[in-house]
């Protein structure tokens, strides 16, 4: 009785403490079933962003670790369009969590980002995860209204956490977030350019092997399975010498020649159904396996190249776990149907994978706001072939010198990746060894790319080990 009765005194001066710093307490996380012991706070829960509509969009924060009111704050998104920032970036990739594998625990990830920065993930558009509408008319949607919404949502956030308001502010994500990321950011900047009153304190944009330009990235992928010997000389050569790619899009991807259709189906068969496109050096997890080791209460985990294969099966089966939803205030509609990590009813609007983001970009780094495009070199979905391409090609259109060398860039003494810097503003920068997804593969070199990035530092190019090494 006595150690309920301190415990609950700690929670109740918990509580206090967020109240007085203007932390919303309704929307603190005691704790999260199974997590370890940690000296920082966390919140989640719903922020409205359209009443009338009843659509919310559902949050996780977590405070960064030692000197919190010192450091910045980062949003992060997942991509899809349609997956959870949650169960991606908060819980298998960057966030202080990974799932344990048995799927009903938590584990600490020692390379979280919250070391360097308040993280903020957020699941969007509405339908992604836990996010919901009572309008069922708004589960079609596409990158205007995703942009809209999430303005909307940083609007009120901030009311809920206001002495974030003026915190330095970096918007980072990857995959399709090279759609959601800067085109929150030119939302964003157009209120800055609007308002006489509140501004959004934006000092950064960080997106990990995005989507920017499709008729590059497509293309790539092909050239990147060749040289990684997936594919023959023949094919490979094929395709990049005789396939135009101009009209391809993701509502008529068969929209090239019917002889370049053939040889793209003959290359995805050869390269098959056993390889992780994502990472083509790890091995494949067998869901069937998994799900009924995770049922049986056994530990599922299966280790590649000393990565976890199988959290993303761990993280749905401890997300829908009801003590889980109840510990992070998750699921207050009883949605019906189970958390996964992928939206089954968000009608996202294909057309707009066919945007070139290129412009947004160069807006951003016209308003002198810092870009870093980042790509893990094992990722065949998008391949750094094609973002190192368009980075090129967004420099030499702003007429940007190269102001640091293509050149290798060190972590721990062990090249971490190769990059390139142009205009002090535009900068290219691989992770050697990284995934689609950096931070899940690559932890401790995706720590270092991103303290370098929100600290204002160029990665450093020589063996000599910093301090933050």
């Amino acid at each position: 009785m006595g150690c309920w009765w301190f415990g609950g005194i700690l929670i109740a001066l918990s509580l206090a403490v967020s109240n007085v710093e203007g932390y919303p307490f309704e929307d603190l996380v005691v704790s999260l079933p199974g997590q370890p012991e940690v000296g920082f706070r966390q919140y989640s829960g719903y922020v409205d962003v359209d009443v009338k509509h009843g659509r919310s969009l559902f949050y996780y924060f977590v405070e960064a670790e030692g000197d919190s009111d010192k450091k910045p704050l980062t949003l992060w998104l997942n991509g899809g369009p349609g997956c959870s920032s949650i169960g991606g970036g908060a819980f298998t990739e960057l966030g202080p969590f990974y799932p344990t594998g048995d799927g009903r625990g938590l584990r600490r990830n020692r390379m979280s980002w919250n070391k360097a920065s308040n993280l903020l993930f957020v699941e969007s558009p509405a339908g992604v995860g836990w996010s919901y509408s009572n309008t069922t008319s708004d589960y079609t949607c596409g990158d205007a209204s995703t942009a809209k919404d999430m303005h909307t949502f940083m609007l009120n956030w901030y009311e809920k956490f206001p002495s974030f308001k003026s915190r330095e502010l970096f918007l980072t994500g990857e995959s399709y977030a090279g759609h959601y990321i800067p085109q929150l950011a030119d939302v964003l900047l157009d209120h800055n350019a609007q308002s006489t009153g509140f501004k959004f304190n934006i000092k950064g944009v960080a997106i990990g092997n995005p989507l920017l330009r499709l008729d590059r990235d497509i293309p790539a992928t092909y050239e990147f399975f060749w040289s990684h010997g997936m594919i023959s000389d023949e094919i490979g050569l094929t395709i990049m010498n005789n396939c135009d790619f101009d009209d391809y899009t993701f509502a008529n991807p068969h929209n090239v020649s019917h002889s370049c259709n053939n040889v793209i189906s003959e290359a995805n068969r050869i390269v098959g159904d056993y390889i992780n496109n994502y990472d083509v050096i790890l091995d494949v997890c067998y869901p069937s396996i998994v799900e009924q080791e995770l049922r049986l209460r056994k530990v599922a985990t299966k280790m590649s190249v000393g990565v976890d294969v199988c959290m993303s099966y761990e993280r749905v089966f401890y997300f829908n776990l009801p003590e889980v939803q109840k510990a992070l205030h998750a699921n207050r509609t009883n949605l019906p149907y189970e958390w996964s990590m992928c939206s089954s009813i968000v009608n996202y609007n294909e057309t707009d994978g066919n945007i070139n983001i290129v412009p947004v970009l160069k807006k951003i780094t016209q308003n002198r706001i810092p870009v870093w495009v980042f790509s893990g070199d094992e990722d065949s979905v998008v391949p750094l072939l094609g973002s190192r391409t368009v980075v090129r090609e967004l420099a030499h259109d702003l007429e940007f010198k190269v102001t640091v060398p293509y050149g290798s860039w060190f972590h721990k003494g062990q090249v971490g990746g190769w990059a390139i810097e142009y205009g002090n503003l535009l900068t290219f920068a691989t992770v050697r060894g990284a995934a689609h997804m950096v931070p899940y593969s690559q932890p401790s070199r995706a720590l270092h790319l991103f303290s370098s990035f929100v600290r204002g530092r160029r990665l450093p190019n020589t063996t000599h080990l910093s301090i933050d090494d």
